[in-house]
């Protein structure tokens, strides 16, 4: 195991090696001097010194307390600041913005960290990511695709995104089983987030796809009536999967300006 650490399964560790790839990922990132930069899930450094190098300072957030008494032992703390703990619970506001946040994200937790990174969106500039390529097509995805889902929706109401290039297994140590991805993350300007209740739209659009086979007069029969469709223009016996982003956003806008039992 690379520099004597075990990688451990229950935080997902898979240690990124390939100096290609690492070159690769840094030039799309392209840190620059005084970059408020902050990075996920440090791990052995593979990243962290190109980046610190690149940016002379940096923020890195790790749970893992062997790697973090490493990377105590190995950087001045006026360069390196470590923020020991949870991403997931972790105050990325504290750090001040605007934020460029990058990482190898664990795989097992990739989805909570993006929506809960997202609702720093405000403050952060841009987000490079590695994850499971699985996960970055479904981030990306077109309506009406299999790939196309909850995720989907909810990340591109908030994100302009684009699935960059992928990682193969042999990029790590030890390899996981799936090909990865680097994504690119930016956050839309405020104007086009016209969603009047973000919380709802989470709920229609969870319910939406919680059962893809059905239609949404079922799905969506919490929320919406015969005559709600009409006025949407939407074909209730459509499929959650066969709508785009703004007509999610237009289903929110159309509820909050009616009153309905299931919108409360």
């Amino acid at each position: 195991m690379p520099q004597g650490h075990i990688a451990r399964k229950r935080f997902g560790q898979n240690f990124l090696s390939d100096a290609n790839i690492i070159r690769k990922i840094v030039a799309a990132i392209a840190p620059r001097p005084g970059d408020l930069l902050v990075e996920i899930g440090p791990g052995l450094g593979a990243l962290t010194e190109p980046l610190l190098a690149a940016s002379e300072h940096l923020h890195v957030v790790e749970i893992d307390r062997d790697l973090i008494a490493r990377l105590k032992e190995k950087h001045d703390p006026a360069h390196l600041t470590i923020h020991e703990g949870d991403a997931l619970k972790f105050d990325f506001g504290t750090l001040g913005s605007p934020l460029r946040v990058v990482g190898n994200l664990p795989y097992n937790i990739s989805t909570p960290i993006l929506f809960h990174l997202a609702g720093y969106a405000d403050q952060v500039r841009d987000m490079t990511f590695m994850l499971q390529k699985e996960v970055v097509d479904r981030m990306v995805a077109e309506p009406d695709t299999e790939a196309y889902g909850r995720l989907s929706v909810m990340l591109q109401y908030r994100f302009n995104m684009a699935s960059l290039f992928d990682v193969p297994p042999g990029a790590f140590r030890p390899a996981p089983k799936v090909t990865s991805a680097i994504v690119y993350l930016q956050p839309k300007p405020a104007a086009e987030c016209v969603c009047t209740d973000e919380a709802l739209l989470g709920r229609i659009v969870t319910a939406a796809f919680g059962q893809r086979r059905k239609t949404l007069r079922n799905t969506l029969r919490e929320w919406l009536k015969e005559e709600d469709f009409v006025a949407l223009g939407i074909d209730p016996q459509a499929r959650g999967e066969t709508l785009g982003v703004a007509d999610y956003v237009r289903m929110v806008s159309h509820l909050s300006s009616h009153t309905h039992s299931g919108a409360m």
